[in-house]
C-alpha cells in the first residue's frame, strides 16, 4: 500500500479522493498512457495539443528553445491535456536548460567550486523562478553523483564534485532554491553514476562500490534528501551488483541496469531507503536499457520492476503498444500500473493541483523573469568565485600586452559552440591591445615542423589553448583530439619549454592527464559568457582567483603537478 499521507505526497482526505477518482476513471489504457512523459520535439501549439488530446500522458519534456514560443506551446497543453501533466526540463545550469534567453549560470562543479552552498541555492531561485516563468512544475535536476572516475565523460562538470558531503550540501540547497517556486525538483541517477569511466547512454554502466562503500558515499545524499521530502528519483541504466546481491545472497552474474531491476528498485530504494515518491526511468533510447534486453519486454517490465513513469521514447507508438501488449501478457501487472499511477496523480495532487492558479503565477512569475539582470548578477558574481588556478608554476600570470603581444590562440574542440567561444577570447584579448592569431592546421603546418622552433618563438610570444571539450552525452571519452603530423607536429603543446603557454579550460577539468607538461592551467568548468568575462578578467590580472577545485585535477598523476 502506498500512503499517500506521508512524504512527498502529505495528502488530506479530499486529495486523497481526487486520486481514486481519477484512477477510477481510467481504463487500462489510459492509466497505460499515463507512464509515459515523452520528448514530441515540437513547440506548435497546434500538434501538441493534438498530441495530449490523442494521449492520456502523465507528462512532457522539453528542451531549450524560444521562450515566448515555448510559453505559448505548454498554454495550449494544460489547455487540451486531459489531466494536469508534469512538464519538464532539464534544469541543471540555470534557466537556459528551458530558454534560449535563459540565465546560464554555469555547471554545477562551477557552483561547487565557489565552496558557497548559498551559490547553489541562488541555482535553485533562478532555475525555479525562470522554469515558472515559462509553465515548468518539474525539473531533472540536481544532479547528484559523484565524480569518482575522471575518465567518465558523462558525470564530470555536470556533478558537484567527489566529495559526497560536498553533494548533499550543494543539492540540497539547489533543492531548497527550487522548491520556493514550486518547481519539483528530481535527483538523479539512482543508484549513482560517476564510478564507472563509460557513458550510460551507449553502454550499461556499473556501479561497482560494496554496500559499506555506496552507504559512506552515495547513501550519505539520497538517504537525507528521501528524509527531507524529495518527491523524485530518477533511476539510471546502471548496474550495481551489490545490491543485486543483498537480496539474492548469491554472485551476480548478470548485467541488469536499475531501471530494470527489482532488487535494485523495488527492493533498496523503496524498502532500504524509504522513498514513497515517483521513481522515473532515464531516458529510454539510451543504449545502456535498450542493449540488455528486447525492448517489447524492457517496455513494461521497468514499471513491472518498480519504475512509475517512462522517460522519452524511441518510436511513440510502438513504445506504447510494447507496454499495453507487456500489459495484456502479464509482464506488466495490474497491481504495479495501478501504483504506478496512484503515484503518479498523488505527486499531481500534492504538486500541481494546488498551483493551479495561472493568473496568479502569470503575476508572480512573469515571462520577464526568464534572463532577469539580478540572475545575470548572481551568474557573473558565481563565475568570479568559481574559476579556479590549478596551477601557475611558471609565474605567467598575469599576462600583459607588454610582455605577450603576440598571441597564438587555440581552442581544442569539434563542437558548436566552438566558433562563439574562440570569438570571445578573440575580440576582448584584441580589445586589451593583444595581436592574436588563430590557429588553423591547413595553414599553419610548416610553422610547427621540427626544424621551425627558432621561427616559432620569434613568432609568438604567448600560446593559449582553450579547452572547450563539452561535457556532453554520447562520448567514449572527453579529452583533447589533437591535429597530429608526426612526434612534435602540429598544435600539440611541443613548445611549453620554448614560450609561454597557458591552458583555459572551459568544460573538462581533467585536461592536465593530456597536458601535464603545461604549467599554468585555470579550470573554468564551462563555456557560458559570464564565465569567459571572468576568466579574461584574472588573467590580466584584473580580479583575483577564488576558486577551489572540487576534484583532483591532477588525475592522481605526480608529473601533472610539476
Amino acid at each position: 500500500m502506498i500512503d499517500l499521507k506521508a512524504k512527498p505526497f502529505n495528502l488530506e482526505d479530499e486529495q486523497i479522493k481526487w486520486v481514486q477518482d481519477m484512477l477510477n476513471s481510467m481504463d487500462d489504457e489510459k492509466k497505460i498512457e499515463q507512464l509515459f512523459c515523452p520528448l514530441l520535439f515540437s513547440n506548435d501549439p497546434g500538434y501538441l495539443g493534438m498530441m495530449v488530446k490523442k494521449y492520456n500522458f502523465g507528462g512532457l519534456m522539453f528542451r531549450p528553445g524560444k521562450a515566448r514560443e515555448i510559453k505559448t506551446a505548454i498554454e495550449a497543453v494544460n489547455a487540451s491535456s486531459q489531466t494536469p501533466l508534469f512538464l519538464s526540463a532539464n534544469l541543471e545550469d540555470g534557466g537556459s536548460g528551458i530558454a534560449n534567453e535563459g540565465t546560464y549560470v554555469g555547471r554545477q562543479m562551477l557552483l561547487a567550486a565557489t565552496g558557497n552552498k548559498e551559490r547553489a541555492y541562488q541555482l535553485g531561485q533562478i532555475c525555479g523562478k525562470e522554469g515558472k516563468a515559462i509553465g515548468l512544475n518539474l525539473t531533472f535536476s540536481p544532479i547528484v553523483d559523484i565524480d569518482m572516475n575522471y575518465t567518465n565523460p558523462i558525470t564530470n562538470v555536470r556533478t558537484y564534485g567527489d566529495d559526497s558531503k560536498v553533494v548533499h550540501e550543494m543539492a540540497a540547497e539547489y533543492v531548497r532554491g527550487l522548491e520556493e517556486a514550486n518547481v519539483m525538483p528530481t535527483i538523479k541517477h539512482f543508484p549513482g553514476d560517476g564510478v564507472d569511466g563509460r557513458d550510460q547512454h551507449l553502454v550499461t554502466s556499473v556501479n561497482t562500490l560494496t554496500l559499506d562503500a555506496w552507504e559512506a558515499s552515495f547513501g550519505s545524499i539520497y538517504r537525507p534528501l528521501i528524509d527531507s521530502g524529495a518527491p523524485t528519483v530518477m533511476v539510471g541504466h546502471i548496474a550495481m551488483p551489490a545490491m543485486e546481491e543483498f537480496y539474492t545472497k548469491e554472485k551476480c552474474k548478470k548485467v541488469i541496469p536499475a531501471t530494470l531491476s527489482k532488487n535494485i528498485v523495488s527492493g533498496y530504494l523503496r524498502k532500504e531507503l524509504n522513498f514513497n515518491g515517483l521513481v522515473i526511468t532515464d531516458a529510454s533510447p539510451m543504449v545502456g536499457l535498450m542493449a540488455v534486453s528486447k525492448r517489447e519486454e524492457a517496455v513494461p517490465l521497468t514499471i513491472e520492476n518498480g519504475c512509475d513513469m517512462f522517460l522519452f521514447t524511441r518510436d511513440l507508438e510502438e513504445d506504447i503498444q510494447y507496454m499495453k501488449d507487456g500489459y495484456k501478457n502479464g509482464l506488466l501487472s495490474k497491481k504495479r500500473l495501478d501504483e504506478a499511477v496512484t503515484r503518479i496523480l498523488a505527486l499531481k495532487a500534492a504538486r500541481i493541483l494546488r498551483d493551479k492558479s495561472a493568473e496568479k503565477n502569470q503575476k508572480q512569475y512573469p515571462l520577464e523573469l526568464v534572463g532577469h539582470p539580478d540572475h545575470q548578477l548572481m551568474a557573473k558574481q558565481i563565475a568570479d568565485e568559481g574559476i579556479t588556478l590549478v596551477k601557475d608554476n611558471a609565474k605567467l600570470l598575469p599576462i600583459s600586452p607588454k610582455k605577450h603581444k603576440r598571441v597564438l590562440l587555440q581552442i581544442l574542440g569539434g563542437f558548436d559552440s566552438n566558433d562563439r567561444v574562440y570569438k570571445h577570447f578573440e575580440s576582448k584579448l584584441k580589445s586589451q591591445g593583444f595581436e592574436i592569431t588563430k590557429y588553423i592546421p591547413e595553414t599553419m603546418e610548416t610553422i610547427f615542423n621540427h626544424s621551425q622552433v627558432r621561427g616559432f618563438k620569434e613568432k609568438y610570444d604567448l600560446v593559449i589553448y582553450i579547452g572547450n571539450i563539452e561535457n556532453a552525452s554520447n562520448q567514449t571519452v572527453a579529452r583533447i583530439h589533437w591535429h597530429t603530423l608526426f612526434g612534435a607536429g602540429n598544435n600539440l603543446p611541443w613548445f611549453a619549454q620554448e614560450v609561454p603557454t597557458l591552458f583555459i579550460s572551459v568544460g573538462n577539468p581533467y585536461h592536465l592527464y593530456d597536458v601535464p607538461m603545461i604549467q599554468t592551467y585555470i579550470n573554468a568548468y564551462c563555456h557560458a559568457p559570464t564565465v569567459i568575462d571572468a576568466v579574461l578578467e584574472k588573467i590580466l590580472g584584473k580580479s583575483p582567483f577564488k576558486g577551489r577545485s572540487p576534484i583532483d585535477p591532477y588525475c592522481g598523476l605526480w608529473d601533472a603537478q610539476l
